[in-house]
């Protein structure tokens, strides 16, 4: 089974303060378990998270991730929203937050 991270992807879009957390959580399994969302076997959502709006979601199978990415336009849609709210999907990276340190030498 491949490590977690490349099991995982950042969900952003995610309609925020609608209903109750453990609700959107459902949603958002539920999209992307199905079919027509290129979706599979769900292992973990997390949400909600430090960053409004955000998601992660973590499946069984690494091959979902590529194909959930391959999709064109991910539109969450349920009986409990209004409308429909398009999410972006991106590739989870664990070094998102990183930053690099350059060292400049400078001749003297």
């Amino acid at each position: 089974q491949a490590a977690k991270s490349a099991r995982t992807v950042v969900i952003t879009g995610v309609p925020d303060g609608l209903l109750h957390n453990d609700v959107m959580t459902d949603i958002l399994i539920i999209h992307f378990q199905m079919s027509k969302n290129n979706g599979g076997d769900v292992e973990e959502v997390m949400y909600p998270t430090r960053r409004k709006g955000v998601a992660y979601v973590t499946f069984e199978d690494q091959e979902v991730v590529e194909s959930v990415l391959k999709k064109d336009e991910h539109r969450l849609e349920d009986k409990r929203l209004s409308r429909y709210y398009l999410l972006k999907v991106t590739r989870y990276c664990e070094n998102v937050s990183l930053f690099r340190i350059y060292l400049v030498v400078l001749p003297l």
